[in-house]
């Protein structure tokens, strides 16, 4: 979406990432340097609610325009180092997140327990995530969540914590997990163990997340258009430098995905 904005608007766009979603040290050396090479605009989709609220400040000192897209900042750090309001471009993650999970919900109509794996717990957007997950299970009074961890967005570690929560709660009948790579390392662990009957649902709609879709391994996924979220923020971010009012906050349509409504 970025680089499509990028050919549109007539702009030249850097891009720069960090080796995980978890890596935010690396992005926040990434965003020191940018600011050493003088950008006029940074887009970024933060690791962390709070960690990035510091750099982010010295680079909007510096004269550069911040645009926040995907995990929104906090408001109570972003106050504190008093940075201008900084446009927010994302979805509601807590609706799309209760659209998942309720649709294993819903499946459930015996008691069952279930298991919500959340990613890095200062990000909001993995808060809010939890909260739709939360939601969608405490509507169901078959459902009880017997366990929250977080696995910090990694397959790796949702892998391990799934075997450990299926240890200790071996009748479990559904997982929401935050984002796609958790629930593809619970699907592996589950996989793994030979179990079936276990319903997973994820958030990102992830390649992997649709293969596994197609082949019945994941119940689930959110598609939130980050394509779209890319795009608007460099389109936001040209028409900040050109000085022209934005939108505080700018909410795009998620779209739940299931086997039901897969298109080829």
């Amino acid at each position: 979406g970025a680089r499509q904005a990028e050919q549109d608007l007539g702009i030249e766009l850097i891009v720069k990432t960090g080796a995980q979603e978890t890596s935010i040290e690396q992005q926040i050396a990434i965003v020191h340097d940018l600011i050493d090479d003088g950008v006029d605009a940074i887009v970024i989709a933060p690791a962390d609610s709070t960690q990035l609220v510091p750099v982010l400040a010295q680079a909007q000192k510096a004269g550069i325009v911040i645009i926040n897209i995907d995990n929104q900042l906090d408001a109570k750090s972003v106050s504190a180092q008093k940075m201008q309001e900084t446009p927010y471009i994302s979805v509601d993650n807590e609706e799309g997140a209760y659209q998942s999970a309720k649709y294993v919900s819903d499946q459930l109509t015996e008691p069952a327990e279930v298991i919500i794996l959340e990613g890095i717990r200062t990000a909001k957007n993995a808060d809010d995530r939890r909260q739709g997950a939360e939601r969608a299970f405490g509507e169901n009074p078959n459902v009880t969540v017997v366990a929250k961890e977080t696995a910090n967005w990694k397959i790796d570690e949702a892998h391990d914590i799934a075997a450990t929560l299926f240890g200790m709660h071996p009748d479990t009948r559904a997982v929401f997990a935050a984002n796609d790579m958790m629930a593809l390392g619970v699907i592996r662990y589950l996989e793994e163990m030979g179990r079936q009957g276990v319903l997973v649902a994820g958030y990102d709609a992830l390649e992997e997340a649709k293969i596994a879709i197609d082949a019945g391994k994941l119940a689930a996924t959110v598609d939130q258009q980050a394509a779209q979220q890319g795009y608007l923020g460099i389109e936001y971010a040209v028409k900040a430098l050109e000085g022209k009012s934005l939108p505080a906050n700018t909410l795009i349509d998620t779209k739940l995905l299931t086997k039901e409504n897969r298109l080829p």
